[in-house]
């Protein structure tokens, strides 16, 4: 493969059972060493993404290639290209831990010689030296979700796919996963699906976010804020005459408006909720302006929406839009 081809290359996907699309002409491509966030409420079409890109479910149409290979009709070449974590992550309870690795590593045809060595690599790799000889079954959650991500990079293939690696896991156990998820970056291509997106946030180089089986945003989580939000919000705690405030604000910047206002404290102050409708930073304007008018400013902070807010307007505007079109279409009939 060379450094030009896409790590995963997917051409209006589509995957409908019954006639019903669980996932709708989804397209999107992935470089080489590049961690991917693939986000979407319960039922939005990640789990049969993953599983279409891995070769275990056949796509209704579309086009998907992982590393230049067509998945539709050379999936032995594809699975030799990819390490995958399903979701339930499926462990043999009765084997040893490296007992498992090796019988895995077998599996996908890692010569004798080798594999004892890389064996010790994952294992030190994902903290499991330690748990090397006891049985799966005993083991806490934590460790299980290790296991299963040291079988998915045994191999070293170029593509690690990950169905909600962290799920279930304490704050210490996601930190520990994360740490190793981000080892992996410029090695592996990663595609990560969580709900915990906080953690998707500091791992990932992009996110796509799908609802209904569509694509409703992608890029960085940076550039996302700006698309998806394209606003700035600050928090005020200012005392005096607000009468003027609103012309004080346009004359700032056209897009400031205020907006939630608390009751006057025993001191005076009022909190406000400032919004503009970009991300240049207008701090600096207002405390100069603000306090120019004659107005006391205790504290000025500007809010930086996390990607959940993203998540959660991205998501709400494809319903929205949904819900337009089918007024719009009951309305004709």
């Amino acid at each position: 493969m060379s450094d030009a081809t896409p790590a995963i290359a997917v051409s209006h996907l589509v995957k409908s059972y019954a006639g019903v699309p669980a996932v709708n002409d989804i397209s999107f491509t992935l470089a080489r060493g590049e961690i991917l966030g693939f986000l979407g409420p319960n039922g939005a079409g990640k789990s049969t993404t993953m599983r279409i890109l891995t070769g275990y479910l056949p796509a209704t149409s579309g086009h998907v290639a992982v590393c230049g290979q067509p998945v539709a009709t050379a999936p032995d070449a594809v699975k030799r290209l990819i390490g995958y974590m399903p979701e339930n992550n499926p462990l043999p309870d009765d084997m040893r831990v490296s007992e498992y690795l090796y019988f895995r590593g077998r599996l996908k045809e890692i010569p004798r010689r080798k594999l004892g060595p890389r064996i010790d690599e994952v294992l030190e790799l994902c903290d499991l030296k330690r748990v090397r000889h006891k049985i799966i079954g005993k083991l806490s959650k934590g460790f299980r979700q290790r296991v299963g991500i040291a079988e998915a990079i045994l191999a070293e293939p170029p593509v690690i796919i990950m169905d909600e690696p962290t799920i279930g896991l304490d704050p210490h156990q996601i930190l520990i996963v994360r740490d190793l998820i981000a080892s992996l970056r410029g090695r592996m291509t990663v595609i990560i699906s969580s709900h915990i997106l906080p953690e998707i946030e500091v791992t990932c180089d992009r996110v796509l976010i799908i609802n209904q089986g569509r694509v409703v945003a992608q890029g960085t989580p940076a550039d996302l804020r700006r698309e998806v939000l394209g606003r700035t919000r600050y928090q005020l705690e200012v005392a005096g005459d607000l009468t003027g405030l609103p012309i004080l604000l346009g004359a700032i910047d056209p897009t400031l408006e205020a907006g939630e206002r608390s009751e006057p404290g025993a001191d005076g102050f009022v909190t406000l909720t400032l919004t503009a409708g970009h991300d240049t930073d207008l701090g600096e304007a207002l405390l100069r302006t603000l306090a120019s008018a004659g107005l006391r400013i205790r504290a000025l902070s500007r809010a930086h929406p996390t990607l959940e807010d993203v998540f959660l307007a991205a998501t709400r505007r494809s319903w929205d839009v949904k819900s337009d079109a089918i007024r719009q279409s009951a309305s004709r009939s």
